[in-house]
């Protein structure tokens, strides 16, 4: 992760931890790194953390790359920290690509988004969305062409970030079990840059670990 933040062309890369074998681990690879408190409920809230204490100025963009992205094309990391260069009335862009196939469109761990015309985001959710009212039966979609699949990568100017760790948890964020949808519920809004084919999966169990390490290796 830590190798593909560097060849984003990031100004600068920091592995953000509250386990200090984590950081001792990242050290020993020559990373930056900074210790934060165990009481986050997001990595928002911790790379928030550690904004504060380093004092970036309010204009300054930060990407929150999480630790469980390992295969994260740089490319990918770099189109959504210019998209707010590009975009600059947009507060937060984030990343999606095409969902190829029903069983990926149906699977509530593929978390679906909705777009405007401008790419800018009207929803997000784990449910199949949009329901292909016509293309249905006793049910269940039979397709799914032109769904989005949510990519989570974040891109952030400073004073947004804080702005965003600031705010109060909300219905429908608590409902999905989504944080962007509380930028939502809040007036914030998210720049979509569509990416044509998405990233490998991450890593949410031992089997992903060892898939993970096969690839890198």
């Amino acid at each position: 992760m830590w190798e593909r933040a560097r060849a984003s062309g990031a100004a600068s890369v920091i592995v953000a931890a509250d386990d200090p074998r984590i950081l001792e681990a990242a050290r020993r690879f020559g990373a930056e790194c900074a210790l934060t408190g165990a009481h986050h409920a997001s990595g928002t809230d911790r790379i928030a953390e550690v904004v504060r204490a380093r004092g970036l100025s309010p204009e300054e963009i930060v990407v929150n790359l999480q630790g469980d992205e390992p295969l994260m094309p740089p490319a990918a990391i770099a189109r959504v920290a210019r998209a707010l260069e590009e975009h600059p009335r947009i507060d937060i862009a984030t990343a999606v690509a095409p969902i190829r196939s029903l069983a990926e469109f149906l699977d509530p761990s593929c978390v679906k988004a909705l777009a405007d015309r401008a790419d800018r985001a009207l929803y997000f959710s784990r449910a199949p969305v949009p329901w292909p009212r016509d293309h249905s039966a006793g049910g269940r979609p039979e397709r799914f062409e032109g769904a989005l699949r949510h990519i989570g990568l974040y891109g952030f100017r400073v004073r947004t970030l804080l702005r965003f760790a600031a705010l109060p948890p909300t219905p429908l964020e608590q409902s999905e079990k989504l944080e962007q949808l509380r930028a939502l519920e809040h007036g914030l809004s998210l720049h979509l840059v569509r990416l044509e084919e998405a990233p490998p999966a991450g890593v949410d169990t031992p089997e992903d670990l060892e898939r993970v390490r096969r690839q890198m290796a």
